[in-house]
């Protein structure tokens, strides 16, 4: 293997040579069942702390119902599904890029407001193409169904 190979293999490969466990207080679970309980606290504690996260519960089951009412396809659902999965992982990453910031710059700071602000932007992104995607698949079914 030539230099030039190696030494993209090398910075290809480092990252996963990395162990977690030897830079964290906290081991990673082996158990995957504990896992889960993680994942689900994190869902509950955004459910209670994060105002935004109700009112996409709300939506997203607004949209689950209109879609049901309309009859949409499976290629409609599942395009529906990816979409909304797409706005909640969004505003879960904002939630955690948001803790993580508070914790490392308590005080304020230019950059500390800049990861947040842009956090923030990626949520609205997503909500905007939800908005686009829901028109696109969920509008033509339901002017036909208003006006048939």
């Amino acid at each position: 293997m030539t230099t030039r190979n190696k030494k993209l293999v090398d910075a290809l490969t480092s990252t996963m040579k990395i162990n977690p466990n030897d830079y964290s207080a906290l081991a990673t679970s082996p158990n995957r069942l504990q896992s889960l309980g993680y994942a689900l606290a994190g869902w509950l504690y955004m459910l209670r702390h994060q105002k935004n996260t109700r009112i996409m519960s709300f939506a997203s089951a607004v949209v689950f119902a209109l879609a049901a009412w309309l009859q949409i396809d499976l290629a409609g659902w599942a395009v529906l599904t990816l979409t909304i999965a797409m706005v909640w992982m969004a505003e879960f990453l904002n939630a955690a890029v948001e803790a993580v910031i508070n914790l490392v710059s308590p005080t304020y700071h230019p950059m500390a407001k800049v990861g947040k602000d842009v956090a923030a932007a990626a949520v609205l992104l997503a909500v905007v193409a939800s908005i686009i995607i829901g028109l696109l698949v969920l509008g033509p079914p339901l002017l036909i169904r208003l006006n048939g």
